[in-house]
């Protein structure tokens, strides 16, 4: 048989394309398979939030889903199927769901080796508690899109609540709204536009979880709705300008945010509730509960602790120059606030942490402190325990044996105490999701119907 050399020019295109296809699909299949090695080793190959459940039944390996999540290497393609390869960066956006052509990912929370514990709330965002709701990161949508979509969308469900019955004009408010995120901030900016007598309780600052954010840190965001406002245009921008965008909302609305003050008790009453706070007691026909997961930050319970210098995480590292300064954990955000201090400042950094290794942190965030370490810009303090903070020093131990530090600053980033014990003292029931689709309200509600799950890419 003759085969025809001009078929053989023609097909060599063709031969070269599929050939640097197979090779490009080889080397990032490398790539994913020791991401997937490594998240394992380091223990953080569990999702800690809504995440992607792909099924390989269905999945065609295409790789759009790879190529549509915003947070760059959390999806990889091996053997040909989707698969989750660093789940503990995957934060929910659900571009990877929008993208799948066929139907092969359900968004959904915890698994069955780590269950997630959730308030149960309904598809009206209540919880079982009449006339008590539930929007953004607490109910397990932690996206500034969807919370800001959520606190707008509470609301309106309180509105409607509010008009089938009398308004009580000798209680303190209509709604009490916990919590100044995302969620919070649309929800009180919605009340305010519907005419409700609201009350803003938060017990930091402005932006919640966002204003824990290193300074300069990039927060990726999609256009929202910001009710009596209009349209976030914003798809990339830093945390400073999306605070200082939100306070210029709030002033021009004249909307009112009592800061400083922690919400310790939530009692039904026959008018409804009554919300005891760190500063008063107060009475409102309905609360929405718009507060962050984290909680309130998790203390060392030692001497000292009470004083000024004691803060739970760094916002901007140019305040500790030239001082000493001990971070306290071996989380992620201590080993970043360590190395932050580190790299930018000219601060004497020690790194304190109880365990015998960093298991719970990202090889990267390991990898800065490793290289802070080896310049002499950073000291670790392994198997260590903070015993007492002074005015101008700590004390540390180790083995059994005291060591005192001088000190000017202590950054403890142990955490935070999840809101389940105030939650189930209000009577709110919860729930374990272990790998079960998330509640009915992410982001789309339809007039008739709800769509189950984030619809784009979003944060």
């Amino acid at each position: 048989m003759v085969i025809d050399e001009r078929w053989l020019f023609s097909l060599a295109p063709l031969l070269i394309v599929v050939a640097a296809h197979l090779l490009l699909r080889r080397r990032s299949e490398r790539k994913s398979l020791a991401l997937l090695s490594e998240a394992r080793a380091s223990g953080l190959d569990e999702p800690t939030s809504l995440h992607p459940l792909i099924d390989p039944l269905l999945c065609i390996g295409c790789g759009a889903c790879v190529k549509a999540c915003p947070e760059g290497d959390v999806l990889g393609l091996i053997r040909g199927k989707a698969q989750l390869v660093a789940a503990s960066e995957c934060i929910g956006h659900g571009a990877c769901r929008a993208a799948c052509p066929v139907g092969a990912i359900t968004l959904v929370f915890g698994t069955e080796r780590r269950g997630v514990e959730l308030p149960h709330v309904g598809p009206d965002f209540q919880t079982n508690i009449p006339g008590l709701y539930i929007a953004g990161e607490l109910g397990g949508m932690g996206l500034i899109r969807n919370a800001i979509e959520q606190g707008q969308q509470a609301m309106t469900e309180v509105v409607g609540r509010l008009k089938q019955g009398r308004r009580d004009r000798t209680l303190d408010a209509d709604v009490i709204v916990v919590g100044a995120g995302p969620a919070g901030i649309s929800a009180s900016l919605a009340a305010k536009v519907a005419g409700l007598r609201a009350v803003t309780l938060e017990q930091e600052e402005l932006g919640g979880t966002v204003s824990h954010y290193p300074r300069g840190k990039l927060v990726m965001t999609a256009p929202a709705v910001l009710p009596g406002h209009g349209k976030m245009r914003f798809r990339e921008v830093g945390k400073e300008a999306l605070l200082a965008f939100w306070k210029e909302v709030i002033a021009r609305a004249g909307l009112r945010i009592d800061y400083g003050e922690r919400v310790e008790a939530l009692e039904r009453a026959d008018h409804g509730f009554t919300v005891r706070t760190t500063l008063r007691t107060l009475r409102a026909s309905t609360v929405l509960l718009a507060i962050g997961r984290r909680g309130t930050p998790r203390r060392l319970d030692v001497p000292g602790e009470e004083l000024s210098k004691v803060v739970y995480r760094l916002i901007d590292p140019r305040q500790y120059a030239d001082r000493d300064v001990l971070v306290v954990g071996g989380g992620d955000s201590a080993l970043e606030a360590a190395a932050t201090l580190a790299e930018e400042t000219d601060a004497r950094v020690t790194l304190a942490y109880r365990g015998v290794g960093f298991a719970r942190a990202k090889a990267k965030n390991r990898a800065r402190v490793d290289a802070a370490r080896a310049a002499g810009r950073l000291v670790l303090k392994m198997e260590t325990e903070v015993r007492r903070i002074d005015p101008l020093a700590v004390e540390l131990e180790r083995a059994g044996q005291t060591v005192r530090l001088p000190n000017d600053t202590v950054i403890v980033c142990a955490g935070g105490v999840l809101p389940t014990e105030f939650l189930r003292s209000a009577g709110v029931e919860l729930e374990v999701r272990r790998g079960r689709q998330g509640m009915a309200t992410p982001n789309v509600r339809r007039r008739k119907g709800w769509m189950q799950g984030p619809v784009g890419p979003q944060c």
